[in-house]
C-alpha cells in the first residue's frame, strides 16, 4: 500500500472518531491533547539525527563539487521570491473575498506572554558549546543545521585525516535515514490521533459559526495555490516534466502538514518522499529541505496576514488602505524567515507578533479574537510550508542535476 494512502486512510479514521467525540467533555479533549503530543513526539523522534549526519555529508559533498554556495544562493533565491509571491496573493485575494466580515470582539482581560524573541533565538545558534545543540528539545533546528554547516566545512580542511570521520558519519546519514523512514512508515497510524483531535476542536469552531468565511476563504486558497498555481509553474522547467506527478508524488508529506500543524513532524517525510519518489541526491535534498523548513515559512505568515486584516476590519468599519496593506504585507514577509523556533504554531506566533507590531498597540490583544481557530491557522500555514518546500526541493535537485528520474510504480 502506498504511504500516502495509509496517511489518508488513518486521517479519515482519525476525523470519523472525532467527530464522534463530545467535544465538551474535558476528559476526552484532555486524553486527546495528550495523545497530540505523544504524536508529535514520535514525529519527531529521528529528526536531529537525520538532519545533523545528512546535512553535514550535503555540505561536505556540495563543497567537494564546489556548488555549495551556489546552492545556497538558489535557495535564497527561490525562498524569497516565493514568499514575495505567496505572502502578498493571500493578502490580494483576502481583501478581494472578504470585503466586510468581521468577527465579534470579546472583551479580554488578560493579554498573553507570546512573542518571537528574536534576540534570544539568535544567542541560541551559537551556544557556549556547540555539541550542546544535539542535545536540545529538537525544537528550533536552526543550531542544528549551523552546527552540521561548520561539520561539513570542517570535514573539507584535510582529506587525509577526515577521511575514516566521513566514512562514519555517512554511515550514521544512512542508519538514522532508516530509522526515520520506520517513523514515516507508521505515520498513519500516528495521524488517527492528530486527525482525531483536530476533528474535535474543528466541530468547535464550526459550532461557533462566526469563522466560517475565513476558514472557506483559506481553505479555498491554499487548495487552489497547492494543487493548481504551485504545479503550473513547473511547467516552465526545461525539460519539461509532469507537474501532476511531482504532487501526487508529495501528497503523503501533505496530509501530514495538515493534520499536524508541524514542520519538523514532516521532514522525515520529506526526505524519504524526494528520494524514493524523485531520486532526489541527498546533498540537494537535505540542504533544500533543511533551508525551506527554517527560512521559507511564508505559509504560516500569509495565514497570520490574512487573519490580520480580519481583525482590524473587526476593530474598525473603515477601509483599509494599500498602504497599510503593504506594510502588513512586508511585516509579514520578514516574520516568515524567523519562525525557525515555532515549527507547530508558526502561523499562530506570526499573528501575535503583526498584533504587537502594528498600529501603536491598537491591536494588542486582537490575536485573542482568532484564539479558537489557532490550531486550524496552523494547519493551512504547515500545509502551504511544506508544499513549498516539497516543489523547491525537487525544482532545484532537477535544475541542478541531482535528480534520478523513477517511475510512477515505483513511487512508495
Amino acid at each position: 500500500m502506498k504511504v500516502w494512502v495509509k496517511f489518508l486512510i488513518g486521517s479519515v479514521l482519525g476525523m470519523v472518531i472525532g467527530f464522534l467525540l463530545p467535544a465538551e467533555n474535558v476528559s476526552v479533549f484532555s486524553a486527546l491533547q495528550w495523545l497530540e503530543k505523544l504524536a508529535i513526539g514520535m514525529g519527531r523522534y529521528a529528526v536531529v539525527p537525520v538532519l545533523v549526519f545528512s546535512l553535514t555529508v550535503a555540505v561536505y559533498e556540495l563543497r567537494m563539487d564546489e556548488q555549495f554556495w551556489p546552492m545556497i544562493l538558489k535557495n535564497f533565491i527561490l525562498i524569497t521570491v516565493a514568499s514575495f509571491f505567496v505572502i502578498f496573493l493571500g493578502i490580494i485575494v483576502t481583501t478581494i473575498a472578504l470585503p466586510k466580515y468581521r468577527i465579534p470582539i470579546d472583551t479580554f482581560e488578560q493579554v498573553e506572554t507570546l512573542n518571537l524573541d528574536v534576540a534570544a533565538n539568535a544567542l541560541d545558534i551559537f551556544p557556549s558549546n556547540m555539541l550542546s545543540v544535539l542535545t536540545g528539545s529538537g525544537i528550533y533546528l536552526l543550531p542544528v543545521c549551523v552546527f552540521a554547516f561548520f561539520l561539513g566545512m570542517g570535514l573539507n580542511y584535510d582529506r587525509n585525516y577526515s577521511k575514516p570521520v566521513i566514512s562514519l558519519i555517512d554511515s550514521f546519514s544512512r542508519i538514522f535515514y532508516h530509522v526515520a523512514s520506520f517513523f514515516s512508515e507508521i505515520l498513519g497510524f500516528i495521524l488517527i490521533a492528530l486527525a482525531a483531535f483536530w476533528a474535535v476542536r474543528f466541530n468547535g469552531i464550526v459550532q461557533a459559526k462566526v469563522f466560517k468565511d475565513l476558514v472557506v476563504m483559506l481553505t479555498v486558497f491554499s487548495v487552489i495555490l497547492c494543487f493548481g498555481i504551485m504545479p503550473l509553474f513547473l511547467y516552465f522547467l526545461k525539460p519539461k516534466v509532469n507537474p501532476w506527478l511531482v504532487l501526487y508524488g508529495f501528497l503523503g508529506p501533505a496530509i501530514a502538514a495538515f493534520f499536524s500543524g508541524d514542520i519538523n513532524f514532516t521532514i522525515p517525510a520529506l526526505l524519504r518522499h524526494s528520494k524514493e519518489n524523485f531520486g532526489i541526491r541527498r546533498r540537494s535534498s537535505s540542504l533544500s529541505i533543511s533551508l525551506f523548513a527554517t527560512f521559507c515559512r511564508c505559509g504560516s505568515a500569509m495565514v497570520a496576514a490574512a487573519a490580520f486584516i480580519v481583525i482590524i476590519k473587526s476593530y474598525s468599519s473603515f477601509r483599509i488602505g494599500s498602504l497599510e496593506l503593504f506594510a502588513i504585507g512586508f511585516r509579514a514577509f520578514a516574520i516568515s524567515f524567523i519562525l525557525a523556533r515555532h515549527p507547530g504554531d508558526g502561523a499562530y506566533i506570526a499573528l501575535v507578533a503583526l498584533c504587537l507590531t502594528h498600529g501603536g498597540g491598537e491591536y494588542r490583544a486582537g490575536y485573542l479574537i482568532l484564539k479558537p481557530l489557532a490550531f486550524y491557522l496552523a494547519a493551512i500555514g504547515a500545509f502551504i510550508d511544506v508544499m513549498l518546500n516539497a516543489f523547491g526541493t525537487y525544482v532545484l535537485a532537477r535544475k541542478n542535476g541531482f535528480i534520478e528520474e523513477k517511475n510512477l510504480v515505483h513511487f512508495i
